[in-house]
């Protein structure tokens, strides 16, 4: 083998040092931007439930008032309670995609 292109190859790519070191710079950033930590992301848990909780609700309570006040051959209220559930989880994940983009985008950015 020659020792002048394995030199090369070597020093072709990052450093070991500099791969940590950005690891290290990333992970204090995250610490610094990282609102209160546990609690931050308790309340962001709590806001997708609710996100996927409200429409459900409000489904089987429309569904409810359309049984009472318009009965006929078919129930209402568990077509309208599976609708909210699935639009209130269709919502929840959008907001997570969305999030999850916005974090890998600025990920790519402190990267660069």
């Amino acid at each position: 083998m020659n020792d002048d292109s394995t030199k090369k190859a070597v020093k072709s790519g990052p450093t070991f040092a500099g791969l940590v070191g950005a690891k290290a710079a990333r992970k204090l950033k995250a610490r610094r931007n990282s609102k209160n930590g546990v609690w931050f992301g308790l309340g962001m848990m709590g806001l997708i439930g609710w996100s996927v909780v409200v429409p459900t609700l409000l489904g089987a309570a429309l569904g409810l008032w359309l049984d009472k006040h318009h009965s006929g051959r078919h129930a209402w209220t568990l077509a309208l309670l599976v609708a909210g559930l699935t639009i209130g989880c269709l919502n929840a994940w959008h907001w997570v995609a969305k999030e999850d983009k916005a974090m890998r985008e600025e990920e790519e950015d402190n990267d660069e």
